[in-house]
């Protein structure tokens, strides 16, 4: 087995490991404990309601509590569980709902990064007097000359880095990935040799919290208000048909719209929330030249050129940064406002925001 480097100073003896229940953080707990450093296993009972809590890719709630309480108890190690639903409903529920009210596209995974999984977890940590908080995301801790950096994990079909770029330096300087240069598939053969029982099992989704995967749904029950439905308008106010509500629709979408007779595909420009209505119009009208960012989080130098992912699927483009503004060097499509911008020099994760509002690009027809 792999004895992976926790990067724990001299004397550390107490490694906190953040446990979900999946695959990655037992293997975690594992390469924590063959450390011979007193390993605790913690996780957070985000949510505990309907189906979401039995099916696969569900995290955080019923059968894999009991999974991650199983696997420490394999390994020899305490395990703490501590109920953060209250709190998991305000920040990352509640807030889901609402953005898509606002005509936002949301992330929801970074928020539960942002706060439950990050802030929550590292305070209680710090009180179980440990040396360092360990988690099983795809990305890596590198030591910079002027401390922790965030760079990508290795392998490029598992780098979670869009999700953390939220991490604050003092975060890092506390935090641990040790899986950030391994690949999904030796991760569970370490936990095949390890006897895990949850070496097979599915990986989470990243909307975890929803029951069949039905956001929709979710949305209307928490605030039934995003079933008005609406106009559905091209770039210039006519009207072109009907829709359902806001909550079934996103930038760039183009299935869906039921609109017949146009001369080429359209696709979802913006929400017009105030209006209820969604604007539609030809994939030129989705071309950006600039976004503005709000609530930044700087980890690097962005007085330079960088490459920006818009999108977590998206490939990183050329761009730089002028004053709150995220300017691309050629018109970018789908984004979305509600969406993080991530800012990138090479591997290094610099930092990035949310994008609330973009500039379309004037491209000829």
């Amino acid at each position: 087995m792999e004895a992976l480097d926790f990067q724990l100073g001299a004397g550390a003896r107490r490694i906190v490991v953040a446990m979900s229940g999946g695959v990655d953080s037992s293997v975690v707990a594992a390469l924590a404990a063959a450390t011979g450093a007193e390993t605790i296993g913690v996780t957070l009972q985000l949510y505990d309601h309907g189906e979401a809590t039995k099916r696969a890719g569900a995290c955080c709630a019923g059968r894999d509590i009991r999974d991650a309480r199983a696997v420490c108890d394999r390994l020899g190690i305490a395990h703490y569980v501590f109920d953060h639903e209250t709190r998991f409903r305000a920040q990352v529920v509640d807030r889901f709902a609402d953005d898509y009210l606002a005509g936002r596209t949301p992330i929801p995974c970074v928020q539960c990064n942002m706060g439950p999984k990050f802030t929550d977890l590292l305070a209680l940590a710090r009180d179980l007097g440990a040396d360092c908080l360990a988690t099983g995301h795809y990305v890596r801790r590198v030591m910079g000359p002027d401390g922790a950096e965030l760079h990508r994990g290795s392998d490029p079909a598992r780098d979670q880095s869009y999700f953390l770029f939220a991490t604050t330096a003092q975060q890092l300087d506390f935090l641990r990935f040790p899986l950030g240069a391994l690949p999904k598939r030796r991760v569970r053969e370490l936990a095949t040799e390890l006897g895990l029982l949850v070496a097979d099992k599915p990986d989470s989704q990243d909307i975890c919290f929803v029951p069949d995967g039905d956001y929709a749904s979710l949305v209307k029950m928490l605030r039934p208000e995003a079933a008005a439905g609406g106009d559905i308008v091209d770039v210039a106010g006519r009207k072109l048909g009907e829709h359902r509500g806001l909550v079934h629709y996103t930038v760039g979408q183009r299935r869906g719209l039921d609109l017949g007779g146009a001369p080429e595909p359209l696709y979802v420009v913006r929400l017009d929330p105030a209006e209820r209505r969604v604007v539609v119009g030809p994939r030129a009208a989705l071309a950006v030249s600039a976004a503005r960012l709000e609530a930044m989080n700087v980890l690097g130098p962005l007085d330079r050129p960088l490459t920006a992912k818009v999108r977590s699927m998206a490939k990183p483009v050329p761009a730089r940064m002028a004053g709150d503004r995220l300017v691309f060097d050629a018109p970018e499509y789908g984004v979305a406002p509600g969406q993080a911008a991530v800012l990138y020099d090479g591997d290094r994760v610099l930092g990035g925001g949310w994008i609330a509002e973009t500039d379309a690009a004037a491209i000829a027809a």
